[in-house]
């Protein structure tokens, strides 16, 4: 069988020809690395992942984790892999050689870890959490706090989550209940409960570090009374060694639709009165705190989405190149062989969008990491900066056009492998499963509209707009110096004209005060604003892959590859651009169908 996990190829592509890797060893930060280093990380997670997580991820799907004498239980094959994780350096590939880490760019990092998403994104999750948790540590905690739980963290001993989300809450953090009371000692109690918490419980790591959200007694209401606060599972004496098992129990586990691997938990903080909790900086300034995790988790669920329908567009590829059935749709003889059924048009329609739409969001997902590298390594703090205020504006869209067309990827795939798709023998109605999960948690493809159009699109004067069109710009006419791809680059030109027109008014309605019209129809906007990005970035693919054909003329393989990246950005522009003009059309008259609906009228 061919690569199942991502292609080795596409992601030389990316890395070396579109986002330009090499470049970053030019910076201080990465001096010792080079491209030979580059790829012998990622050939160290490919095998990782090829032989310690794919393996189980069928029987993580099986065998969900189980709620037992008050903890979770999972499937033995999880730890193990785990652990090769960490001791392969994986869990601290950003950070710096001092700490243990490779200080790899963080392009890098999730170019390896995307090979562990899509062997096994459940039992990914638990690394991915913890990497944020020491992140966020890393950036707001005390001496004290980062010698005690962030350093067991880099030593792979503890593990950790984030604990947001409330039964009667939701997604609406300006209402959590969850109090922390000060302790003599500096300490704090917190009493609250939290559901939905990945990674809440499991017997793999030594100490779980829970990233709580609470409010203290004299909070102000809303989200400015938010504190956040380390709660461990077990306490942690002065030796480092662990104490008791604090007041935060298991409550019980959620049973997923898909994504079971990843223990779902329901957790009780304070039900003896004793729950002890760390105030992580400033009073009341935690969900700004968090919210650095929150980003990394929003671009870790489109990354993740991404590879969940990478994983379904390789099978089905593979699938239709050896599945016999039918003929042309010219043939007359019935006695002739069978073909398979990549030789049918309408299969090949399928494979193709599915190839628009997971290669797409792949060199967007790398671009994100690449952005994220310029913020801590561009020359100047204004250069950093700008990096900065462009990733805020795209993280809505890593995390969330992904989770929407990366699942349609998946659809097709159970489509192309029809009766059998719908069948647990194969992995691909898995991956729809699992993907399900992506456009809710981490913020709904709605909280995450709203933040696109409410706050990104016009913050800082819309500066993050200006230069996202600029580049964009910069693409087209970079596009322009080759005649094949004028056909590509005149819808991409017209679709954002358009959306910038079309945005300046409903930006013009929010400032006029009428919200609910402005914002009424945000999630519609995302998808045409995403569809804009990745067509942007299907056109900077496209100059790489005609640069490539010209060089590659003598090389049929070669030519093969870079033909069918050309076929898939021709897809996406001229088949799904041009189609995203009817939703503008409703932005622009301010459709007020669902808006003017009424709840007694369903």
């Amino acid at each position: 069988m061919s690569e199942t996990l991502l292609s080795s190829r596409n992601l030389a592509f990316e890395l070396y020809e579109v986002l330009d890797a090499e470049a970053l060893t030019q910076r201080e930060r990465f001096a010792e690395h080079n491209r030979e280093t580059f790829d012998a990380a990622i050939a160290t997670a490919r095998g990782i992942a090829e032989e310690l997580f794919a393996t189980h991820n069928r029987k993580n799907d099986e065998h969900e984790p189980q709620y037992v004498d008050g903890g979770a239980v999972l499937i033995p094959e999880v730890e193990p892999a785990l652990r090769a994780f960490h001791e392969a350096g994986f869990l601290n590939a950003t950070r710096d050689f001092e700490q243990g880490g490779m200080q790899l760019p963080n392009l890098l990092s999730q170019a390896c870890f995307a090979h562990f998403q899509s062997a096994n994104i459940a039992t990914s999750s638990y690394s991915m959490l913890t990497m944020g948790v020491a992140n966020l540590i890393e950036a707001f905690g005390n001496d004290e706090q980062k010698r005690k739980y962030l350093q067991p963290i880099i030593d792979g001993r503890f593990f950790g989550t984030m604990a947001l989300t409330e039964p009667h809450a939701g997604s609406s953090l300006s209402d959590i209940r969850t109090k922390a009371e000060p302790h003599a000692d500096g300490s704090y109690r917190i009493k609250g409960n939290k559901i939905f918490i990945s990674g809440g419980d499991q017997p793999i790591s030594e100490n779980i570090v829970h990233m709580v959200l609470a409010r203290l007694p004299d909070a102000p209401p809303g989200v400015k009374g938010i504190s956040l606060f380390i709660v461990p599972k077990f306490l942690v004496n002065e030796d480092g060694s662990l104490g008791k098992r604090n007041d935060a129990l298991l409550a019980g586990l959620f049973h997923k639709m898909g994504w079971r691997g990843t223990t779902s938990t329901a957790l009780n903080f304070g039900d003896n009165d004793d729950c002890v909790g760390y105030l992580v900086g400033k009073p009341h300034h935690g969900l700004s705190y968090m919210f650095q995790m929150m980003n990394e988790a929003r671009i870790g669920v489109g990354m993740g989405a991404i590879m969940l329908g990478y994983a379904g567009y390789l099978y089905s590829l593979d699938y239709a190149r050896n599945r016999p059935q039918g003929r042309p749709a010219d043939g007359k003889d019935p006695s002739s062989p069978q073909v398979a059924i990549i030789e049918h048009a309408d299969v090949r329609r399928m494979l193709l969008t599915q190839k628009a739409y997971v290669e797409g969001a792949f060199d967007l997902g790398l671009y994100a990491a690449r952005l994220f590298d310029d913020t801590q390594t561009l020359a100047t703090a204004e250069e950093r900066q700008s990096a900065l205020e462009l990733l805020d504006l795209l993280t809505p869209i890593v995390k969330s056009w992904p989770s929407e067309f990366c699942l349609k990827a998946n659809e097709l795939a159970i489509q192309i492998l029809g009766g059998h798709g719908y069948t647990r023998e194969y992995p691909v109605e898995q991956y729809y499963r699992d993907n399900r999960l992506n456009p809710i948690h981490e913020g709904t493809h709605g909280i995450q509209s709203l933040d696109l159009l409410g706050r990104k699109v016009s913050m800082n004067k819309g500066a993050a707009l200006k230069q996202l069109m600029a580049l964009i710009q910069a693409t087209c006419q970079q596009a322009s110096q080759f005649e094949t791809l004028t056909h590509l680059r005149q819808p991409l030109e017209q679709l954002v004209q358009r959306l910038g027109s079309v945005t300046l008014a409903l930006l013009g309605d929010l400032m006029a005060g009428k919200v609910e019209q402005g914002l009424a129809n945000s999630a519609l906007y995302l998808n045409v604003f995403g569809h804009a990005v990745i067509g942007w970035r299907w056109l900077e693919q496209a100059i790489r892959a005609e640069q490539g054909r010209l060089r590659s003329l003598d090389n049929a393989e070669e030519c093969a590859f870079y033909q069918g990246k050309l076929q898939a950005a021709g897809y996406f522009l001229t088949w799904e651009v041009p189609a995203c003009q009817h939703a503008l059309n409703l932005l622009e008259a301010r459709d007020a169908t669902c808006l003017a609906m009424q709840p007694d009228w369903f």
